[in-house]
């Protein structure tokens, strides 16, 4: 089977929140060989084989999606996540009638490559020089003392112009961060409410539709503390099945967004239909 790219799939979805506008960006959609060497590392290969028939999955390839998603508020435009590369996002942007200058406010929900990719374009110039960033201090920190590549050439140099977040903190008034750690040592998501309509951003608690909410204790090669990343997944998603809240994931099929059910001792995922379509 072909590895289908964005070229050939929706670029942009919006959705209605309240007065607000969001829209899902689909930055990048790459084929991964041999999903048992990325998702359930602590169950064996007949388990694994078992739960992916079981949801009419093949089980030696898997569909990645990457969403960044952009909250248009009327006076602010602020973009969550940024994707592998800039190039992905400037046309997810385009086709949605955006332009870089346009955004507000850039708000890193971790510091993983594929979130942060996109902040500066292959000649290293920035792809939002008007934008103020956000992100959290506890995930700052942490990469700060890491040696990664992708965090000294796309993150340090902005450092001056982050404002860095603590779990409660405000982005703007509507859009609350949440410490969510474990993917990454200070991974956060953001609870959105407008005119009393709530939306949920869970970013990367869980990275694909079946094996990380049908399987929520299922280990995960970029979990980086696996044992607290499963805790954070079934608190996260328990919360989402019992508010019945819509959310966003970014690593969920495109458009992203659906709802959460409690099924067995998991969860299943519900993909939005018509729920939050633009009036």
């Amino acid at each position: 089977m072909p590895d289908p790219s964005p070229a050939h799939l929706p670029r942009f979805r919006d959705f209605r929140l309240g007065d607000w506008k969001v829209t899902t960006l689909l930055a990048g959609s790459p084929r991964r060989e041999d999903p048992h060497s990325i998702f359930g590392l602590n169950v064996d290969a007949e388990t694994f084989a078992a739960a992916s028939r079981a949801a009419f999955l093949p089980t030696d390839w898997a569909q990645f999606f990457f969403t960044p998603t952009l909250v248009d508020t009327g006076s602010e435009r602020v973009l969550f996540d940024t994707g592998l590369k800039a190039e992905g996002l400037v046309a997810a942007l385009s086709a949605a009638g955006y332009g870089t200058g346009d955004i507000t406010h850039v708000v890193l929900t971790h510091l993983h490559g594929d979130h942060i990719g996109g902040l500066t374009d292959e000649s290293g110039e920035e792809t939002f020089p008007q934008a103020q960033y956000l992100t959290g201090a506890v995930e700052y920190d942490a990469w700060s003392k890491r040696d990664s590549e992708a965090f000294e050439s796309k993150v340090r140099p902005l450092a001056e112009r982050i404002r860095f977040l603590d779990d409660g903190d405000a982005v703007l008034s509507g859009i609350t961060a949440e410490a969510a750690f474990g993917h990454t040592p200070g991974h956060m998501t953001f609870q959105l409410e407008s005119d009393s309509r709530r939306l949920y951003l869970f970013a990367d608690v869980a990275n694909h539709p079946v094996y990380s909410l049908a399987h929520p204790d299922w280990e995960v090669t970029f979990d980086m503390d696996k044992t607290q990343a499963a805790a954070t997944r079934r608190r996260v998603l328990s919360q989402l099945a019992d508010d019945r809240v819509p959310m966003i994931g970014y690593h969920m099929p495109f458009p992203a967004c659906g709802y959460v059910e409690r099924e067995g001792d998991g969860f299943r995922y519900v993909p939005h239909l018509y729920q939050l379509m633009p009036g």
